[in-house]
């Protein structure tokens, strides 16, 4: 009897496959068997490229002589520590008796490639190949892949993206790693006092340093501007003998004496001090105390005008979003934040977390109400999950921004399934306030907009010197419909205060109570104003702030912020640095060679000292690895590849090209002398922050250094 095979990416999602196809299934050594069918599974990747080594020994000795390395054909390996289940996995694949092979291996580029891999080593020829594709792992959606599966042909164009990613890596790690450390690795070396110093380069993770590095030299070169703004103590006469005071800013707008003058800093405030006061004195002021004279005339109110602001919930989660506000909230890394939600899709608690899409498809819209429904059984959303049910307000959502099939590439957002509670039990902490997180974040797209009413006044403000006046600014905003925003509250919040934290300072938009507006709304223009005295507001500018892990992949995510070419950043929105599956990764590989530093408390991350010579060194010989537009295009040229639009073989000319020229390009150069000018320039940096131990510490062997140069960088 034919036999249907089923291979997983790993046990436990075997295990997940096994329960809902509900075969009588008997557990083997690797794999479980039924009458009907065999389900087995991979433990990541069973097989990797080669090492140079392998394609001839002269490879194994690091040299000039031996770069640039391309081979024709690339050479494969089963991976040492998992040969066994390798090998049964492989036994399995070509049993006489397995007729069709479905891959349930995970949805995306990386799990097409784990199966592939598998495939070419274990020679399996005239089977039929079928490809599970799907974005939980509930039974239901488990037997709805395998139902709708379609021929793994189909997937071709994905699988080709996937092997040339690795490849692209592969020949930039090994050549340009081993370029630079041969030419430059001496004078990292011996300025740093090492036994060893290898220069790990990657398509990927350069660039970020490079993003980092360029950050905080923004900051050293940042010179602080101080300003001065002039402030006014206003009150509202609120009808019962008492006022309610306010602040108004003053601005040169049009039909001030001071309307583009030289003497200002900004519209609002002035480059010295001396120019502050003497608007103060002209207005009718009293220096130092600002109380005002018999010089002054008057405030009038001059304009009040009245709007209504909407705020619709935002978009859903994708896995960078996601990681952003994990980082800002609990400060988790995006490293821990991945393996959150990958906990949380595979105890199916929420859908596939590698996704950068932020909507829903049209399929998934038309069954939304069982998400909804299930999460009746979760305590902290239960009763805004039974409203929305109650009064139906999901039936419309296909009509929405929060559907859209044009935005989705391979998965939807990540949303919850509305199962797996059983499991919520067994979650940790940090996991449970993930998922209700995501829960929220689901249920509010179902809510209204949260709406405020604006009122905002000019007070003009006249004296004997001023008869014209000058313009005081004030605005007050009050939340008249909170729409979805009690939905979005998580229910971890243990203050007010630590909302508006965690909100960014949002909250404080809403900043009179409807009394006051009420007040607000019926002033008429004319209006004499209590004007109590003038002060001097003293500021300065503040420099760029440094990246925390959360924004850094949110940065990774969208690099066409980057690059100028307006041509350019078109061709390459939606492709950034990285992909939602490797960010994570990549910048904890950064961290863990030490190039940079990550502050587990705050998720700031900052340039090492090596870091930063790294940096020097890729700029002096390969500059364009830093480049986000270069990294981007690369990113954009594999989804293309992937769409079918660029075929492999000319998305190879290129790559071979790049490789090869800029190898070329370093074993001609002779730059090495001003190394240590530049390195001079910044050591002074860390002086104080790096010790002795912690630059030991940073050095890595050779040996361990070349076998990461496969891994993405």
């Amino acid at each position: 009897m034919a036999k249907k095979l089923f291979i997983a990416e790993k046990p436990s999602v075997a295990q997940e496959f096994a329960k809902a196809l509900k075969y009588q299934m008997s557990r083997r050594d690797g794999y479980l068997e039924s009458e009907e069918a065999i389900v087995t599974w991979c433990v990541g990747h069973l097989v990797t490229m080669s090492y140079p080594e392998v394609y001839d020994i002269k490879y194994k000795k690091w040299s000039v002589d031996t770069l640039p390395f391309i081979p024709e054909t690339f050479k494969y390996e089963v991976i040492s520590g998992v040969k066994k289940q390798f090998d049964i996995v492989s036994s399995l694949l070509n049993r006489p008796d397995v007729d069709t092979i479905y891959v349930c291996t995970d949805s995306g580029r990386e799990g097409e490639y784990i199966y592939r891999l598998v495939e070419q080593e274990a020679n399996i020829h005239g089977k039929k190949r079928r490809r599970v594709w799907i974005d939980s792992q509930t039974e239901e959606e488990i037997l709805r892949g395998v139902r709708e599966a379609k021929d793994l042909s189909e997937y071709d164009n994905l699988a080709n993206a996937a092997y040339l990613r690795a490849k692209e890596d592969y020949l930039m790690g090994i050549n340009f790693s081993r370029a630079l450390t041969l030419k430059y690795g001496n004078h990292v070396k011996n300025y740093l006092r090492r036994d060893r110093a290898v220069i790990s380069v990657g398509r990927v993770m350069t660039c970020v340093l490079g993003m980092v590095v360029n950050r905080e030299r923004e900051i050293r070169s940042f010179v602080k501007t101080p300003f001065y703004r002039v402030t006014g103590a206003f009150g509202i006469p609120m009808g019962d003998g008492k006022e309610k005071p306010f602040e108004g800013e003053w601005r040169a707008v049009e039909g001030s004496a001071w309307n583009l003058s030289p003497l200002l800093y900004k519209e609002n405030g002035f480059s010295e001090k001396k120019d502050a006061e003497a608007l103060m004195e002209k207005l009718g002021a009293i220096l130092p105390r600002g109380a005002m004279s018999s010089g002054f005339s008057g405030a009038f109110l001059e304009k009040c005008e009245k709007k209504k602001e909407q705020k619709n919930p935002p978009l859903l989660y994708n896995l960078a979003e996601l990681q952003n506000d994990c980082s800002r909230m609990f400060k988790i890394s995006p490293d821990e934040t991945l393996k959150i939600a990958q906990e949380l899709y595979e105890k199916k608690l929420t859908t596939y977390p590698r996704t950068d899409a932020r909507v829903l498809s049209s399929a998934v819209a038309k069954e939304i109400h069982k998400n909804i429904g299930g999460l009746r059984n979760f305590a902290p959303v239960s009763a805004y999950a039974v409203q929305i049910l109650e009064e139906n307000s999901y039936q419309k959502i296909a009509k929405t921004r929060y559907v859209n099939d044009k935005q989705i590439t391979d998965h939807y957002a990540i949303i919850p399934t509305g199962q797996g509670f059983s499991a919520l039990r067994s979650l940790s902490p940090a996991s449970a306030k993930v998922y209700e997180v995501i829960a929220r974040r689901f249920l509010s797209i179902f809510y209204p907009p949260a709406i405020s009413q604006k009122v905002s006044l000019t007070v003009l403000v006249k004296s004997q010197q001023l008869p014209q006046g000058e313009r005081f600014f004030a605005s007050f905003k009050v939340l008249t419909q909170e729409g979805y925003l009690g939905v979005s509250r998580p229910s971890f919040f243990s203050s007010k205060k630590e909302e508006k934290e965690e909100k960014n300072g949002e909250e404080e938009e809403f900043s009179c109570d409807e009394a006051f507006l009420k007040v607000l709304q019926t002033m008429k223009k004319g209006e004499q104003l209590p004007l109590h005295s003038l002060s001097i507001k003293e500021g300065e500018t503040s420099p760029p702030k440094r990246y925390n892990s959360g924004s850094l992949i949110l940065t990774m995510e969208n690099a066409g912020q980057f690059i100028e070419d307006e041509e350019l950043r078109a061709q390459i929105k939606g492709s950034g640095i990285g992909t939602s599956a490797t960010r994570a990764e990549i910048l904890k590989k950064l961290v863990t060679i030490e190039y940079l530093a990550l502050n587990k408390k705050t998720q700031t991350i900052t340039p090492t000292l090596m870091g930063e010579m790294i940096y020097d060194v890729v700029s002096d010989s390969i500059r364009p690895l830093l480049n986000p537009a270069l990294t981007a295009s690369w990113e954009k040229g594999l989804t293309g590849v992937a769409e079918g639009t660029i075929t492999s073989g000319e998305y190879m000319d290129k790559l071979d090209d790049f490789v090869r020229r800029r190898t070329n390009i370093v074993k001609q150069l002779h730059n090495q002398s001003i190394l240590y000018q530049q390195f001079d320039a910044i050591a002074g940096f860390y002086q104080k922050k790096e010790t002795a131990p912690a630059v030991k510490k940073a050095g890595t062997t050779k040996k361990r250094t070349e076998k990461k140069e496969n891994a993405e960088g």
